[in-house]
């Protein structure tokens, strides 16, 4: 494993040694007009790479836009895209997210030219006498790739959009319960502020009271009647309502 290494090493340096500053900055441009989505343009491999063609790669790539090698003035811009794409290639989760998108273009595109097949009939005979020959040498020629490659950018784009509007509606409805959150905090506070006002004059309130059922009983107590007014018959108390006479 130490021999390969060294013989790694070698090949790297000798591959850097013949790279001018032309290439250097190619490769920075190249980098910076991929297709954000998508860390295999990044890193300039197909689809059905693996993740030791992913490291050598980036290994060799990186080298030639590293900001201590390449004076380009958004090399540290390449070198930080090249990174994130090597992170995501090698996070399982991420890479078999791309590859499932990578899965649904091929199925469309597929899809797309039986329907051209069925128009033309000649096509069609040539489709069914090669049976899936034709097919695997159609994906593996240069027209499907530049296809599959266009296919796989909508579908990303639309399944980003798709994302970024979800976490919208969902930080939207955090916001929304955040706001209720606050409004019902708000209204309790008001409620126990108004409860300790009521509590903290209880004692005014109860003095109050004692002091105006004192006052009502003194007035009692000290009050004149006014005399009662005399009747016919002496023996009843009740005022009698006087009776016309004649």
């Amino acid at each position: 494993m130490g021999d390969v290494k060294v013989d790694d090493d070698a090949i790297l340096k000798s591959f850097l040694a013949e790279v001018g500053e032309v290439e250097r900055d190619n490769e920075v441009v190249r980098i910076l007009s991929c297709f954000k989505l998508n860390p295999f343009e990044h890193l300039n491999l197909s689809f059905d790479s693996s993740t030791d063609d992913v490291k050598r790669q980036y290994r060799k790539i990186s080298l030639m836009v590293h900001p201590d090698k390449c004076k380009h003035p958004q090399a540290q811009e390449a070198f930080g895209a090249l990174a994130k794409a090597q992170q995501l290639l090698l996070n399982d989760q991420e890479r078999d997210y791309i590859l499932t998108q990578v899965q649904a273009a091929k199925e469309e595109l597929k899809m797309k030219r039986k329907k051209q097949l069925k128009k033309n009939t000649a096509s069609k005979i040539k489709s069914l006498v090669d049976e899936g020959k034709h097919e695997q040498i159609y994906e593996q020629s240069e027209e499907f790739q530049k296809e599959l490659k266009l296919k796989v950018r909508e579908i990303l784009t639309d399944q980003e959009w798709r994302r970024r509007k979800m976490a919208m509606r969902i930080s939207e409805e955090e916001g929304r319960l955040k706001k209720d959150e606050e409004e019902q905090k708000e209204i309790r506070k008001k409620k126990r502020e108004h409860e300790e006002q009521w509590e903290g004059t209880r004692e005014n309130r109860v003095s109050s009271w004692r002091d105006f059922m004192k006052a009502g009983k003194k007035a009692k107590k000290g009050e004149t009647r006014p005399p009662k007014l005399k009747t016919e018959d002496p023996n009843k108390s009740y005022v009698q309502r006087p009776v016309k006479k004649g």
